[in-house]
């Protein structure tokens, strides 16, 4: 906490090692995160490029309500759903040219979906609803707390709760016990 408050001040005052430094702590936590709520690698790649692109950009301004990490996860998840919305309301291909993309692994950098298993887990966890894998992401990849995870979406801790259990069950169901959630 005391470093990110100084990385927070060095932002604010236009230090170049503030961001570069952020960039460093939280560039593959940020990234496992969106592994998480999306399907593709390349808007994985986009969407955490473009959280330090606007921290860049409006860091003089930089003014938070909590904790650096915690800023930098709301605007991931912000940018996701803006990212979703975007491909939603674009036209759709027809289902031959669609490729299976919750469960293909072949870039190295895709280390959420490491072998078959993690795959299966990974294209399941696709089908969730968005308030589910959202609360799943963040608390089984990004390691924060039902409370901290409320805070971040503005929800009561018993709601945060629900959807993480109803998505566990969910996957329970979707993977038949093939896989150890």
């Amino acid at each position: 906490m005391i470093e990110d408050t100084l990385l927070v001040w060095k932002l604010r005052n236009g230090r170049e090692d503030g961001l570069v430094r952020t960039y460093s702590k939280y560039k593959n936590y940020l990234l496992k995160i969106a592994y998480a709520l999306l399907d593709d690698g390349q808007q994985v790649e986009d969407a955490v490029q473009d959280v330090f692109v606007a921290l860049a950009e409006s860091s003089q301004r930089l003014r938070l309500d909590g904790n650096l990490k915690g800023y930098l996860v709301r605007c991931l998840i912000n940018r996701v759903q803006n990212m979703q919305k975007a491909r939603s309301s674009s036209p759709s291909l027809p289902l031959s040219e669609v490729k299976e993309s919750c469960s293909h692994g072949d870039r190295p950098d895709q280390w959420v979906i490491l072998d078959d298993e993690h795959r299966r887990a990974y294209s399941a966890l696709c089908q969730l609803p968005e308030s589910q894998r959202v609360v799943i992401a963040l608390h089984v990849h990004g390691g924060l707390r039902f409370r901290q995870i409320a805070r971040l979406q503005k929800t009561s801790i018993n709601t945060v709760q629900s959807r993480y259990r109803y998505g566990l069950e969910k996957l329970r169901f979707l993977l038949n016990g093939e896989v150890k959630i």
